[in-house]
């Protein structure tokens, strides 16, 4: 959550919905689901102590096995990042190329040019595709616009496999095996 989210999920003095914010009715309590917290068993990553999942909260903040764990958890997450993330493309927001507006996912940027920029003939260089491995980045579509709609309907992401490396013939060979399996 960013801060501004965050802090409007704190604001709330009563009851409130996590997804969707609306107040919760008194009484309205999932009673099956605190029954099923009640009763299934979970174990203790610090001390591996059997317990039900309703008494694990105040277990975990008594026992000095299991803080041991999430410290050393955390020690490895901050001393050695696994990525360095300056040699990663950000694929996932991109710079209006008309204007100066940034962040838009893909979906955001086909609806910002949409709605501001339909009647700009200017040439101009696609974010999303500059991002890909197979984008040029000085390539400046003839029609923006009508590549926008064209090849930006849908996110690349939701319908192929995240490698962006995968040649062509992988690429084809991966979703065969998949159309196969799932079948």
């Amino acid at each position: 959550f960013c801060t501004p989210c965050l802090q409007e999920c704190l604001k709330p003095k009563k009851p409130v919905c996590g997804v969707c914010r609306s107040t919760l009715s008194p009484g309205s309590r999932a009673l099956d689901l605190e029954k099923q917290i009640e009763t299934t068993e979970t174990t203790c990553n610090g001390c591996n102590k059997k317990m039900y999942l309703s008494k694990m909260r105040s277990h975990a903040a008594s026992c000095s096995k299991y803080q041991n764990y999430i410290m050393e958890g955390v020690k490895a997450v901050t001393k050695e990042p696994l990525h360095n993330t300056r040699n990663f493309p950000n694929r996932f927001t991109f710079p209006c190329p008309y204007c100066s507006e940034r962040n838009f996912d893909q979906e955001g940027l086909v609806e910002h040019c949409k709605a501001l920029h339909s009647m700009d003939a200017k040439q101009v260089v696609c974010p999303i595709c500059a991002s890909m491995p197979w984008g040029d980045p000085n390539y400046r579509s003839a029609n923006f616009m009508e590549h926008l709609q064209r090849r930006h309907r849908f996110s690349y992401d939701t319908f192929v496999v995240r490698d962006y490396d995968a040649d062509e013939d992988d690429m084809m060979a991966q979703v065969l095996m998949r159309s196969l399996r799932d079948k």
